[in-house]
């Protein structure tokens, strides 16, 4: 067995063969080491929040009354009034019973998931769905069928097919890579003829589309029961970090008790939550998001 300095520098070199070797250019408010000013395309800073100076403001007056960390697991010290706070605004404005916050989207999916279904279990994937989802797909334990790229028909087949145990479907909203938008619709009817949930990523979609940015399923005209679940985050348009899932009462309770992602792991800092609920207030002044987009 090669030494592991060694092995590491055979797989960086594969990485370079490949043309893949990823580098991190170092900016600071749109500028690089030199002082250089850039124009970034390529932020997911979607409403300009993360500099803004009401936030900014809010997070500095948070900081001062509650500190810079939380201190422990929400399930042990770390349940702050300001996430308690969050999670009830999150759920009003995307029009559902609960929502739970979790450190980030990275958290959340592989969490939810893998608290919705596991072993003798069926997960369907669209293969372009974000690595936070493939990934939860995988450590679930379930029996994972990929389907191609928004293929409805190969999705109906497969469930058609489906073996025994829970099914689940699972989407973004928007995918991040092509920009383009699942079916909403289509995905709910399916998963209702089959018998089969739905949990959409809205990461994307999430403080942008819809009435007050409550996202694709507001924006699809559908009712929240047509898609039982929807992951978000609070990384992208809020301009903060973190994220949510959102759902019925009985489910998001569930999810409180199962997903190990929230559970073992220290809560958000309280400025931080404070100040996504800044950005959300903020958001749902529908005038001034609209103004933002344009």
């Amino acid at each position: 067995m090669p030494a592991l300095a060694a092995f590491a520098a055979q797989r960086l070199e594969q990485v370079r063969t490949r043309n893949l070797f990823r580098v991190r250019q170092p900016l600071s408010a749109g500028r690089d080491t030199q002082g250089r000013a850039y124009r970034i395309f390529c932020s997911n800073d979607y409403l300009g929040l993360a500099g803004d100076p009401r936030l900014v403001e809010a997070m500095q007056k948070a900081v001062q009354q509650y500190g810079v960390g939380s201190g422990a697991s929400q399930y042990v010290s770390g349940f702050h009034p300001e996430q308690q706070a969050l999670e009830a605004e999150l759920a009003d404005l995307l029009g559902r019973e609960r929502a739970l916050v979790f450190g980030a989207g990275y958290l959340a999916n592989p969490g939810v998931i893998d608290a919705l279904v596991g072993r003798g279990d069926q997960i369907y994937s669209d293969a372009l769905n974000h690595a936070s989802l493939i990934d939860g797909c995988r450590l679930s334990g379930a029996q994972v069928h990929s389907y191609a790229h928004g293929d409805l028909a190969a999705l109906e087949s497969q469930l058609q097919q489906h073996g025994p145990g829970n099914q689940l479907i699972v989407s973004d909203a928007v995918f991040s890579m092509d920009g383009d938008s699942a079916d909403i619709a289509a995905l709910s009817a399916l998963a209702e003829q089959q018998q089969a949930w739905l949990l959409l990523d809205d990461a994307h979609g999430f403080g942008v589309l819809g009435a007050q940015g409550a996202g694709s399923v507001a924006a699809a005209g559908l009712a929240t029961a047509a898609v039982p679940l929807v992951t978000g985050t609070m990384g992208k348009a809020l301009g903060v970090y973190g994220a949510f899932v959102a759902g019925d009462d009985p489910v998001i309770e569930m999810l409180v008790q199962s997903a190990r992602t929230a559970i073992f792991t220290t809560a958000l800092p309280p400025a931080l939550l404070a100040t996504a609920r800044c950005a959300l207030q903020l958001l749902r002044r529908e005038e001034w998001r609209r103004s933002q987009l344009q």
